[in-house]
């Protein structure tokens, strides 16, 4: 059984609440790609600056990522719980009142340009105004939770309830909680010595594809969902980073990374042809912007764990491996334009062709 619970396991209300929640998580899917990518893309583009393209090396499991930190890339850090988040879990997961999304506290914060007249059903999601208000919200310091509201007895809401959170799980203990599950020690982190514990923290990166130099969003993020495993519901953690120029996305479902890449006209023709479609249509759907005679699209790429970061079948102890890949390429994808409602994304092969 999973921590968060398979969707035959769950009691109607919640297999309801599920639903809603995955037709809520598919709009901040499309939300998050845009916000990561195309309007840091045209944030370069108003700043006359060359767009820092991914590399196909950067999309590799164990792949170094340039260390420069560019300021037009939209930075930002969201928890989107499928539950609500008992306040026993605020040591580690800072939610505070000070960062609740009230209209007294939104004032107080200088960083936050909002009118004075403030509309309090704009912070849930199915206000026609939320995706505005999380717009303004997402470039403040640390992260943004998204939860179920506590206050909705009558029907699950879903209300970006905190910003300005901390995540202040120690890494070390992310790096524990992993390896103790994935038996490759029964308690302590440092129980086989300093080298295995770090050599184990460096795995606790890889598994969820990051550098173990990576930034501190990125790094908020993994520790984040290791955390957030403690309540059994599913949790979904986008990150938007300077340096990556992704967006990071995980969920039960793993990890996926999303960013924009060219490519030349034939091969974008010849991934048309193999589906059907014809280059009229492809270039609406799929392309984003051209640049200096290349087709900007955006690839997503899903990651998935080896055998080696699954617990063992005979739950007995083992020895870990540092050269054995925890990660892999499973699945390559164009994704159509945000708004793009009636195409679906198209399976392709970038990284190792």
């Amino acid at each position: 059984m999973t921590y968060w619970g398979v969707r035959e396991s769950l009691s109607q209300a919640n297999r309801l609440r599920r639903s809603y929640y995955e037709l809520l998580r598919d709009e901040l899917d499309e939300f998050m790609v845009e916000y990561a990518l195309i309007d840091s893309y045209r944030n370069f583009q108003q700043q006359e600056r060359p767009y820092p393209f991914v590399e196909k090396r950067e999309l590799k499991p164990r792949a170094r990522i340039p260390d420069v930190e560019y300021e037009c890339q939209n930075a930002f850090l969201v928890l989107f719980v499928e539950d609500s988040v008992p306040a026993t879990h605020k040591k580690y997961i800072r939610f505070l009142d000070v960062g609740k999304t009230t209209k007294t506290n939104l004032m107080r914060s200088k960083m936050i340009p909002l009118a004075q007249k403030f509309d309090r059903n704009q912070k849930h999601l199915e206000s026609v105004h939320f995706l505005n208000f999380l717009k303004i919200l997402l470039p403040v310091d640390y992260a943004l939770l998204i939860q179920r509201d506590p206050a909705s007895h009558a029907k699950d809401r879903y209300v970006l309830s905190h910003f300005h959170v901390k995540v202040d799980w120690p890494i070390a203990s992310a790096a524990e909680d992993l390896a103790r599950s994935l038996r490759y020690i029964s308690k302590d982190l440092y129980e086989r010595g300093d080298k295995y514990a770090e050599d184990l923290q460096k795995k606790f990166f890889e598994y969820y594809s990051l550098p173990v130099m990576a930034g501190g969003r990125r790094t908020a993020a993994v520790v984040a969902i290791q955390y957030l495993k403690r309540i059994p519901c599913i949790t979904t953690v986008y990150a938007g980073s300077s340096e990556s120029r992704a967006l990071l996305r995980i969920s039960e479902r793993g990890v996926s990374k999303s960013v924009l890449m060219r490519f030349s006209d034939d091969e974008l023709d010849g991934v048309a042809r193999s589906r059907g479609i014809s280059s009229r249509t492809f270039r609406k759907v799929y392309v984003v912007s051209r640049h200096r005679k290349a087709n900007i699209c955006i690839l997503q790429v899903a990651y998935a764990i080896t055998e080696h970061a699954r617990p063992p079948d005979d739950g007995k102890l083992r020895e870990l491996k540092p050269d054995l890949n925890w990660l892999r390429v499973d699945a390559q994808f164009l994704l159509p334009k945000p708004g793009a409602r009636r195409h679906p994304p198209l399976p392709v092969n970038v990284i190792y062709a």
